[in-house]
Protein backbone atom coordinates (compact mmCIF):
# COMPACT_ATOMS: atom_id res chain seq x y z
CA UNK A 1 0.00 0.00 0.00
CA UNK A 2 1.34 3.34 -0.79
CA UNK A 3 1.97 6.00 1.82
CA UNK A 4 1.20 10.04 1.45
CA UNK A 5 2.05 11.99 3.92
CA UNK A 6 0.08 14.87 4.40
CA UNK A 7 1.85 18.21 5.86
CA UNK A 8 -0.79 20.47 7.23
CA UNK A 9 -4.41 19.93 8.40
CA UNK A 10 -6.24 23.13 7.47
CA UNK A 11 -9.42 24.88 6.01
CA UNK A 12 -8.42 22.50 2.21
CA UNK A 13 -7.48 18.82 3.59
CA UNK A 14 -10.63 17.65 4.81
CA UNK A 15 -11.40 16.60 0.91
CA UNK A 16 -8.14 15.13 -0.58
CA UNK A 17 -8.10 13.46 2.85
CA UNK A 18 -10.79 11.83 2.48
CA UNK A 19 -10.43 10.94 -1.54
CA UNK A 20 -6.71 9.03 -0.60
CA UNK A 21 -8.06 7.62 1.95
CA UNK A 22 -10.97 6.19 -0.13
CA UNK A 23 -8.43 5.09 -2.80
CA UNK A 24 -6.63 2.89 -0.43
CA UNK A 25 -3.74 4.88 0.44
CA UNK A 26 -2.59 4.96 3.55
CA UNK A 27 -2.30 8.53 4.72
CA UNK A 28 -0.30 10.33 7.51
CA UNK A 29 -1.72 13.95 8.20
CA UNK A 30 1.42 16.04 10.10
CA UNK A 31 -0.16 19.18 11.67
CA UNK A 32 1.10 21.06 14.63
CA UNK A 33 -2.42 20.67 15.96
CA UNK A 34 -2.49 16.82 16.41
CA UNK A 35 -6.49 17.43 17.10
CA UNK A 36 -7.41 18.61 14.07
CA UNK A 37 -5.00 15.87 12.32
CA UNK A 38 -6.87 13.17 14.17
CA UNK A 39 -10.45 14.45 13.33
CA UNK A 40 -9.76 14.61 9.71
CA UNK A 41 -8.03 10.67 9.80
CA UNK A 42 -11.43 9.86 11.66
CA UNK A 43 -10.49 6.93 12.96
CA UNK A 44 -9.36 5.14 9.25
CA UNK A 45 -7.81 2.21 9.43
CA UNK A 46 -5.56 3.56 7.08
CA UNK A 47 -4.88 7.00 8.90
CA UNK A 48 -3.05 8.19 11.12
CA UNK A 49 -2.14 11.47 12.78
CA UNK A 50 0.85 12.95 14.06
CA UNK A 51 1.95 15.81 15.75
CA UNK A 52 4.61 17.72 13.99
CA UNK A 53 5.48 21.39 13.69
CA UNK A 54 7.55 22.10 10.68
CA UNK A 55 8.55 25.34 12.46
CA UNK A 56 10.34 23.16 15.70
CA UNK A 57 11.48 20.06 13.95
CA UNK A 58 14.63 19.30 13.50
CA UNK A 59 16.20 18.74 9.96
CA UNK A 60 16.22 14.48 11.24
CA UNK A 61 12.62 14.87 12.05
CA UNK A 62 11.82 15.58 8.75
CA UNK A 63 13.86 14.04 6.87
CA UNK A 64 12.24 10.68 9.10
CA UNK A 65 8.77 11.61 8.32
CA UNK A 66 9.40 11.59 4.24
CA UNK A 67 11.96 8.96 4.57
CA UNK A 68 8.89 6.51 5.54
CA UNK A 69 6.52 7.85 2.68
CA UNK A 70 6.10 7.79 -0.86
CA UNK A 71 4.89 11.12 -1.18
CA UNK A 72 4.39 14.38 0.36
CA UNK A 73 1.84 16.85 0.45
CA UNK A 74 2.48 20.34 1.25
CA UNK A 75 -0.84 22.18 2.14
CA UNK A 76 1.61 24.51 4.76
CA UNK A 77 2.13 28.31 3.75
CA UNK A 78 4.34 28.16 0.49
CA UNK A 79 7.49 29.57 2.64
CA UNK A 80 7.60 25.76 3.54
CA UNK A 81 7.26 24.18 0.46
CA UNK A 82 10.91 24.15 -0.98
CA UNK A 83 12.31 23.10 2.49
CA UNK A 84 10.18 19.75 2.18
CA UNK A 85 11.05 20.12 -1.54
CA UNK A 86 14.72 19.63 -1.19
CA UNK A 87 14.20 16.46 1.89
CA UNK A 88 12.41 15.10 -0.68
CA UNK A 89 14.70 15.42 -3.55
CA UNK A 90 16.97 14.24 -0.97
CA UNK A 91 15.25 10.93 0.22
CA UNK A 92 13.78 10.28 -3.79
CA UNK A 93 9.99 10.77 -3.04
CA UNK A 94 7.92 12.57 -4.83
CA UNK A 95 5.97 16.02 -4.01
CA UNK A 96 2.64 17.81 -4.38
CA UNK A 97 1.63 21.48 -3.77
CA UNK A 98 -1.06 23.53 -4.48
CA UNK A 99 1.02 26.69 -4.35
CA UNK A 100 2.34 28.62 -7.56
CA UNK A 101 6.32 28.02 -8.30
CA UNK A 102 8.69 29.97 -6.45
CA UNK A 103 11.80 30.53 -8.35
CA UNK A 104 13.36 28.47 -5.39
CA UNK A 105 11.39 25.84 -6.16
CA UNK A 106 11.97 25.98 -10.05
CA UNK A 107 15.79 25.46 -9.09
CA UNK A 108 15.05 22.06 -8.25
CA UNK A 109 13.67 21.09 -11.65
CA UNK A 110 17.03 19.69 -12.33
CA UNK A 111 17.97 17.51 -9.05
CA UNK A 112 14.28 15.91 -8.97
CA UNK A 113 14.28 14.77 -12.34
CA UNK A 114 17.65 12.82 -11.56
CA UNK A 115 16.24 11.87 -8.71
CA UNK A 116 13.60 10.86 -10.92
CA UNK A 117 10.69 12.20 -9.21
CA UNK A 118 7.79 14.42 -9.80
CA UNK A 119 6.98 17.64 -7.72
CA UNK A 120 3.90 18.48 -9.17
CA UNK A 121 2.82 22.32 -8.35
CA UNK A 122 -0.09 25.00 -8.75
CA UNK A 123 -2.58 21.77 -8.79
CA UNK A 124 -5.40 23.36 -6.41
CA UNK A 125 -7.46 25.36 -7.96
CA UNK A 126 -6.17 29.08 -8.64
CA UNK A 127 -3.21 27.93 -9.50
CA UNK A 128 -4.63 24.56 -10.87
CA UNK A 129 -8.44 23.98 -12.41
CA UNK A 130 -7.88 27.57 -14.02
CA UNK A 131 -4.77 26.14 -16.27
CA UNK A 132 -6.11 23.14 -16.65
CA UNK A 133 -9.55 24.16 -18.11
CA UNK A 134 -7.52 26.89 -19.80
CA UNK A 135 -4.92 25.03 -21.60
CA UNK A 136 -7.64 22.66 -22.67
CA UNK A 137 -9.63 25.20 -24.72
CA UNK A 138 -6.64 27.20 -25.32
CA UNK A 139 -5.08 23.40 -27.46
CA UNK A 140 -8.40 22.54 -29.18
CA UNK A 141 -8.01 26.49 -30.82
CA UNK A 142 -4.47 25.87 -31.61
CA UNK A 143 -5.46 22.45 -33.26
CA UNK A 144 -7.98 24.16 -35.00
CA UNK A 145 -4.82 26.67 -36.85
CA UNK A 146 -6.47 29.35 -34.75
CA UNK A 147 -4.66 31.72 -33.33
CA UNK A 148 -5.07 33.80 -29.26
CA UNK A 149 -5.61 37.11 -29.32
CA UNK A 150 -6.60 37.69 -25.78
CA UNK A 151 -7.28 35.93 -22.91
CA UNK A 152 -8.61 37.15 -19.35
CA UNK A 153 -9.52 34.75 -16.43
CA UNK A 154 -10.95 35.44 -13.34
CA UNK A 155 -11.42 33.79 -9.96
CA UNK A 156 -13.03 34.25 -6.57
CA UNK A 157 -14.05 32.53 -3.63
CA UNK A 158 -17.36 34.11 -2.17
CA UNK A 159 -20.68 33.60 -0.01
CA UNK A 160 -23.00 31.89 -1.78
CA UNK A 161 -25.87 33.99 -3.16
CA UNK A 162 -28.19 32.75 -0.03
CA UNK A 163 -25.13 33.33 2.37
CA UNK A 164 -23.96 36.73 1.27
CA UNK A 165 -25.77 38.43 4.42
CA UNK A 166 -22.98 40.84 6.03
CA UNK A 167 -22.01 44.59 4.50
CA UNK A 168 -18.62 43.12 3.45
CA UNK A 169 -20.34 40.68 0.87
CA UNK A 170 -17.26 37.98 1.92
CA UNK A 171 -16.13 35.07 4.25
CA UNK A 172 -13.68 33.28 4.90
CA UNK A 173 -12.86 29.90 2.57
CA UNK A 174 -9.25 29.71 3.25
CA UNK A 175 -6.81 31.56 5.08
CA UNK A 176 -7.82 35.62 6.78
CA UNK A 177 -4.04 36.31 6.52
CA UNK A 178 -3.56 35.84 3.17
CA UNK A 179 -6.66 37.13 1.97
CA UNK A 180 -5.58 40.24 3.50
CA UNK A 181 -1.72 39.63 2.48
CA UNK A 182 -2.87 39.72 -1.29
CA UNK A 183 -3.88 42.88 -0.81
CA UNK A 184 -0.24 44.43 -1.08
CA UNK A 185 0.34 42.70 -4.15
CA UNK A 186 1.78 44.54 -7.43
CA UNK A 187 0.37 43.77 -10.46
CA UNK A 188 1.46 42.95 -13.95
CA UNK A 189 -0.58 42.17 -17.06
CA UNK A 190 -0.85 43.05 -20.67
CA UNK A 191 -3.57 44.69 -22.61
CA UNK A 192 -3.56 45.79 -26.27
CA UNK A 193 -0.09 44.67 -26.62
CA UNK A 194 0.62 47.10 -23.79
CA UNK A 195 2.53 45.92 -20.52
CA UNK A 196 0.48 47.65 -17.70
CA UNK A 197 2.14 48.20 -14.18
CA UNK A 198 0.12 48.49 -10.99
CA UNK A 199 2.16 49.46 -7.65
CA UNK A 200 0.70 47.33 -4.64
CA UNK A 201 -0.66 50.52 -2.81
CA UNK A 202 -3.17 51.54 -5.92
CA UNK A 203 -4.52 47.77 -6.51
CA UNK A 204 -7.64 48.41 -5.38
CA UNK A 205 -8.01 51.80 -7.80
CA UNK A 206 -7.68 49.50 -11.17
CA UNK A 207 -11.17 47.17 -10.72
CA UNK A 208 -14.10 46.70 -13.14
CA UNK A 209 -17.74 45.55 -13.16
CA UNK A 210 -17.76 42.20 -13.70
CA UNK A 211 -21.13 40.35 -14.88
CA UNK A 212 -21.40 36.81 -14.35
CA UNK A 213 -23.85 35.54 -17.00
CA UNK A 214 -24.46 31.74 -16.29
CA UNK A 215 -26.43 29.94 -13.31
CA UNK A 216 -24.74 27.94 -10.66
CA UNK A 217 -25.89 24.57 -10.23
CA UNK A 218 -29.94 24.34 -8.72
CA UNK A 219 -29.72 28.47 -9.31
CA UNK A 220 -32.84 30.20 -11.68
CA UNK A 221 -31.30 33.38 -12.06
CA UNK A 222 -27.85 34.26 -13.38
CA UNK A 223 -25.13 35.09 -10.92
CA UNK A 224 -24.73 38.97 -11.79
CA UNK A 225 -22.79 41.53 -11.08
CA UNK A 226 -19.27 41.02 -9.60
CA UNK A 227 -15.87 43.11 -9.42
CA UNK A 228 -12.66 42.10 -10.88
CA UNK A 229 -9.19 43.69 -10.51
CA UNK A 230 -5.95 42.24 -11.37
CA UNK A 231 -4.12 39.55 -9.50
CA UNK A 232 0.00 39.75 -9.70
CA UNK A 233 1.71 39.07 -12.73
CA UNK A 234 -0.11 37.95 -15.29
CA UNK A 235 2.26 37.67 -18.24
CA UNK A 236 5.33 35.81 -16.75
CA UNK A 237 5.17 32.88 -17.08
CA UNK A 238 1.50 32.29 -18.04
CA UNK A 239 2.36 33.21 -21.84
CA UNK A 240 5.00 30.72 -21.98
CA UNK A 241 3.50 28.59 -20.10
CA UNK A 242 0.10 28.46 -21.77
CA UNK A 243 1.62 28.08 -25.01
CA UNK A 244 0.10 32.12 -26.65
CA UNK A 245 3.17 33.95 -27.32
CA UNK A 246 0.90 35.27 -30.33
CA UNK A 247 -1.76 36.97 -27.46
CA UNK A 248 -2.14 40.92 -27.12
CA UNK A 249 -4.07 40.89 -24.21
CA UNK A 250 -2.95 38.65 -21.02
CA UNK A 251 -4.76 39.28 -17.32
CA UNK A 252 -5.27 37.20 -14.73
CA UNK A 253 -7.84 38.39 -12.08
CA UNK A 254 -9.10 38.43 -8.55
CA UNK A 255 -13.47 38.67 -8.18
CA UNK A 256 -15.39 40.22 -5.37
CA UNK A 257 -18.77 40.99 -4.59
CA UNK A 258 -19.45 45.19 -5.34
CA UNK A 259 -17.72 46.99 -2.97
CA UNK A 260 -14.68 45.38 -1.88
CA UNK A 261 -12.74 47.07 -3.81
CA UNK A 262 -13.37 50.45 -2.72
CA UNK A 263 -13.17 49.39 1.16
CA UNK A 264 -10.09 47.48 0.32
CA UNK A 265 -8.98 50.83 -0.80
CA UNK A 266 -9.43 52.45 2.31
CA UNK A 267 -8.10 49.84 4.59
CA UNK A 268 -4.81 50.47 2.40
CA UNK A 269 -4.99 54.02 2.40
CA UNK A 270 -5.63 54.14 5.78
CA UNK A 271 -2.63 51.28 6.73
CA UNK A 272 -3.77 48.98 7.99
CA UNK A 273 -1.61 46.35 5.37
CA UNK A 274 1.38 47.38 7.65
CA UNK A 275 3.30 44.32 8.73
CA UNK A 276 5.41 46.49 11.37
CA UNK A 277 4.79 45.31 15.32
CA UNK A 278 4.29 47.86 17.67
CA UNK A 279 3.90 47.88 21.20
CA UNK A 280 0.47 48.65 22.42
CA UNK A 281 -0.51 49.60 25.77
CA UNK A 282 -2.86 47.36 28.03
CA UNK A 283 -6.64 47.61 26.66
CA UNK A 284 -5.61 49.91 23.50
CA UNK A 285 -8.67 50.12 20.67
CA UNK A 286 -9.19 49.73 17.30
CA UNK A 287 -10.95 53.26 17.75
CA UNK A 288 -7.42 54.25 18.76
CA UNK A 289 -5.49 52.12 16.82
CA UNK A 290 -7.36 53.93 13.88
CA UNK A 291 -7.07 57.05 15.07
CA UNK A 292 -3.35 56.64 15.46
CA UNK A 293 -2.92 54.96 11.92
CA UNK A 294 -4.76 58.21 10.89
CA UNK A 295 -2.27 60.38 12.89
CA UNK A 296 -5.00 62.20 15.18
CA UNK A 297 -5.70 62.27 18.54
CA UNK A 298 -6.35 58.99 20.39
CA UNK A 299 -9.90 60.14 22.13
CA UNK A 300 -10.98 62.12 18.85
CA UNK A 301 -13.91 61.04 17.00
CA UNK A 302 -12.13 57.82 14.67
CA UNK A 303 -15.89 58.08 12.28
CA UNK A 304 -15.50 61.92 12.04
CA UNK A 305 -12.22 61.95 11.39
CA UNK A 306 -12.13 58.92 8.04
CA UNK A 307 -15.35 60.94 6.93
CA UNK A 308 -13.08 64.42 6.88
CA UNK A 309 -9.53 62.66 5.66
CA UNK A 310 -11.55 60.77 3.03
CA UNK A 311 -14.16 63.43 2.18
CA UNK A 312 -17.00 60.20 2.45
CA UNK A 313 -20.71 60.65 4.42
CA UNK A 314 -22.40 58.92 6.98
CA UNK A 315 -24.21 56.68 4.90
CA UNK A 316 -21.19 55.55 2.75
CA UNK A 317 -21.09 51.92 2.55
CA UNK A 318 -17.18 52.11 3.64
CA UNK A 319 -17.99 53.63 6.85
CA UNK A 320 -20.66 51.17 7.54
CA UNK A 321 -18.64 48.39 6.98
CA UNK A 322 -15.49 49.57 8.94
CA UNK A 323 -18.07 50.30 11.82
CA UNK A 324 -19.46 46.70 11.09
CA UNK A 325 -15.94 44.83 11.40
CA UNK A 326 -15.30 46.81 14.89
CA UNK A 327 -12.77 49.61 13.06
CA UNK A 328 -14.47 52.12 14.92
CA UNK A 329 -15.24 51.34 18.15
CA UNK A 330 -14.03 50.16 21.70
CA UNK A 331 -13.02 46.10 20.68
CA UNK A 332 -9.16 45.79 22.43
CA UNK A 333 -6.61 44.51 20.17
CA UNK A 334 -5.67 40.99 20.82
CA UNK A 335 -2.38 41.57 22.11
CA UNK A 336 -0.29 44.21 23.27
CA UNK A 337 2.50 43.81 20.52
CA UNK A 338 0.87 43.29 17.03
CA UNK A 339 1.12 44.97 13.34
CA UNK A 340 -1.89 46.60 11.80
CA UNK A 341 -2.38 43.75 9.50
CA UNK A 342 -2.64 40.84 12.20
CA UNK A 343 -4.82 43.25 13.95
CA UNK A 344 -7.44 43.99 11.22
CA UNK A 345 -6.73 40.08 10.41
CA UNK A 346 -8.04 39.21 13.80
CA UNK A 347 -11.40 40.99 13.32
CA UNK A 348 -12.31 39.11 10.01
CA UNK A 349 -11.34 36.10 11.78
CA UNK A 350 -14.25 37.38 14.35
CA UNK A 351 -16.60 38.69 11.78
CA UNK A 352 -16.24 37.12 8.09
CA UNK A 353 -17.07 33.21 9.59
CA UNK A 354 -19.67 31.03 7.92
CA UNK A 355 -22.35 30.42 9.92
CA UNK A 356 -23.83 26.18 9.98
CA UNK A 357 -25.26 25.15 7.17
CA UNK A 358 -23.96 28.37 4.56
CA UNK A 359 -22.01 27.30 1.69
CA UNK A 360 -19.37 29.08 0.07
CA UNK A 361 -19.12 29.54 -3.77
CA UNK A 362 -16.10 29.10 -5.97
CA UNK A 363 -16.20 31.19 -9.29
CA UNK A 364 -14.34 30.93 -12.38
CA UNK A 365 -14.31 32.63 -15.83
CA UNK A 366 -12.53 32.68 -18.68
CA UNK A 367 -12.63 34.65 -21.76
CA UNK A 368 -10.87 34.00 -24.83
CA UNK A 369 -10.93 36.24 -28.01
CA UNK A 370 -9.12 33.91 -30.95
CA UNK A 371 -9.21 34.09 -34.75
CA UNK A 372 -9.19 31.19 -37.40
CA UNK A 373 -9.84 31.29 -41.09
CA UNK A 374 -13.50 31.27 -41.14
CA UNK A 375 -13.22 34.66 -38.72
CA UNK A 376 -12.96 35.82 -35.31
CA UNK A 377 -14.27 33.96 -32.33
CA UNK A 378 -14.83 34.32 -28.38
CA UNK A 379 -14.91 31.49 -26.12
CA UNK A 380 -16.56 32.50 -22.30
CA UNK A 381 -15.58 29.27 -20.04
CA UNK A 382 -17.79 29.53 -16.11
CA UNK A 383 -17.40 27.55 -13.52
CA UNK A 384 -19.23 28.49 -10.38
CA UNK A 385 -19.08 25.56 -7.84
CA UNK A 386 -21.21 25.66 -4.57
CA UNK A 387 -20.08 23.59 -0.97
CA UNK A 388 -22.02 21.51 0.63
CA UNK A 389 -24.21 22.80 3.44
CA UNK A 390 -22.54 21.73 6.68
CA UNK A 391 -20.08 19.43 4.79
CA UNK A 392 -17.09 20.29 2.61
CA UNK A 393 -16.58 23.82 1.28
CA UNK A 394 -16.36 24.55 -2.46
CA UNK A 395 -13.06 26.13 -1.71
CA UNK A 396 -11.39 22.94 0.01
CA UNK A 397 -12.90 20.62 -2.10
CA UNK A 398 -11.85 22.95 -5.53
CA UNK A 399 -8.18 23.15 -4.19
CA UNK A 400 -7.73 19.69 -2.38
CA UNK A 401 -9.43 17.17 -5.03
CA UNK A 402 -7.33 18.04 -8.08
CA UNK A 403 -4.33 17.90 -5.54
CA UNK A 404 -5.74 14.24 -4.23
CA UNK A 405 -6.19 13.32 -8.12
CA UNK A 406 -2.29 14.30 -8.81
CA UNK A 407 -0.83 12.24 -5.94
CA UNK A 408 -2.99 8.92 -7.39
CA UNK A 409 -1.34 9.70 -10.63
CA UNK A 410 1.49 10.32 -9.89
CA UNK A 411 1.82 7.06 -7.60
CA UNK A 412 -0.35 4.89 -10.08
CA UNK A 413 2.27 5.90 -12.69
CA UNK A 414 -0.01 7.42 -14.71
CA UNK A 415 1.71 10.91 -14.42
CA UNK A 416 5.13 9.56 -15.64
CA UNK A 417 7.11 13.15 -16.11
CA UNK A 418 9.76 14.15 -13.75
CA UNK A 419 10.96 17.75 -12.26
CA UNK A 420 8.87 20.56 -11.28
CA UNK A 421 5.93 20.50 -12.97
CA UNK A 422 2.87 22.36 -13.29
CA UNK A 423 -0.60 20.56 -14.72
CA UNK A 424 -0.70 22.21 -18.04
CA UNK A 425 0.03 18.97 -20.59
CA UNK A 426 -2.52 17.46 -22.10
CA UNK A 427 -2.00 14.01 -20.27
CA UNK A 428 -2.02 15.25 -16.86
CA UNK A 429 -4.97 18.12 -17.70
CA UNK A 430 -7.47 15.46 -19.67
CA UNK A 431 -7.91 13.32 -16.82
CA UNK A 432 -7.95 15.52 -13.92
CA UNK A 433 -10.76 17.59 -15.70
CA UNK A 434 -12.62 14.30 -16.38
CA UNK A 435 -12.63 13.15 -12.77
CA UNK A 436 -13.79 16.65 -11.56
CA UNK A 437 -16.26 16.42 -13.71
CA UNK A 438 -17.62 13.27 -12.12
CA UNK A 439 -17.50 14.83 -8.59
CA UNK A 440 -19.71 17.82 -10.75
CA UNK A 441 -16.71 20.47 -10.72
CA UNK A 442 -17.38 21.48 -14.48
CA UNK A 443 -17.47 24.42 -16.75
CA UNK A 444 -20.54 25.66 -19.02
CA UNK A 445 -18.97 27.13 -22.74
CA UNK A 446 -20.32 29.77 -24.58
CA UNK A 447 -19.40 30.32 -28.15
CA UNK A 448 -19.90 33.33 -30.21
CA UNK A 449 -18.96 34.88 -33.61
CA UNK A 450 -16.62 38.25 -33.36
CA UNK A 451 -17.52 40.86 -36.14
Amino acid sequence: MKKVLIFGAGMVAGPPVKYLLEKDFQVIVASRTLQKAEALVNNHPNGNAKAFDITQATTEELEALIRECDLAVSLLPYTFHVKIAKTCVKHRKHMVTTSYVSPEMRELDEKARNASISILNEIGVDPGIDHMSAQKIIDAIHEKGGKILSFTSYTGGLPAPDANNNPWGYKLSWSPRGVILAGRNSAKYLKDEEVVKIPGEDLFDHFLPFPVNEKGPGDTEELGLLEGYPNRNSIEPYIDVYGIPETKTMIRGTLRNPGWCRTMKKIADVGYLNLDEQEFPSGFTYRQLLNQLLDKPLKSNAKENMMSIFDIEEKDDIIRRFEWMGLLGDDVLPKKKISPLDALCHQFEEHLQYDPGERDMLVMVHQFEYVLDSGMEKITSTMIDYGIPNGDSSMSRTVGLPAAIGVRMILDGTITDRGVLVPVKKSIYEPILKELKEMNISFTERLEKVN
